[in-house]
């Protein structure tokens, strides 16, 4: 086993994995403050997923005597319309998919089963994301904007009877 290729492309992972998190906790954050329950929480519940998959990466980097890199290298994109923030979410979450797929087949090619059932079940789990954000995507041009309207409202009800969503 090439445990140096292992470890690079786990460490790719992390960096994938920890923008993902950083993006998605942009959304959430976003989303929170237009009063879009739905999308905020579907933004928030991802990212905290995205987390796992990291601790799950540097379990396996470490395994391997490597050094976990949490640096992360992308930018955070300041999206602020919910389509725009769907489309990058999808655009993320395929890109993630496609790597991961290839990085399992050259873990596989350096004979390391393990790191390249990890990448097989995170790719699995990147696919549901990519799922979700899809249905949202399309319910929002499904329904315009009063897809989004309605969770708004859903919201100011909450807050007028004194419970607000969580």
């Amino acid at each position: 086993m090439k445990r140096e290729k292992s470890i690079e492309l786990l460490n790719m992972a992390v960096n994938d994995e920890l923008l993902a998190v950083h993006q998605y906790m942009y959304f959430h954050f976003r989303c929170d403050d237009m009063g879009f329950d739905l999308v905020s929480s579907l933004f928030k519940r991802v990212a905290i997923q995205e987390m796992m998959h990291v601790e799950q990466l540097a379990e396996r980097i470490l395994f391997l005597k490597g050094e976990v890199d949490m640096k992360v290298t992308g930018e955070v994109l300041k999206l602020t319309n919910v389509k725009d923030m769907l489309e990058q979410a999808v655009k993320m979450e395929t890109e993630t998919v496609d790597a991961y797929n290839k990085w399992a087949n050259e873990c596989a090619a350096h004979a390391d089963s393990v790191s390249k059932k990890l990448f097989e079940t995170l790719t699995a789990e990147e696919e549901v994301h990519q799922d979700q954000f899809e249905t949202e995507l399309d319910n929002l041009e499904k329904f315009g904007d009063h897809y989004l309207a309605l969770q708004s409202i859903e919201r100011s009800k909450s807050v007028a009877m004194g419970t607000p969503a969580e």
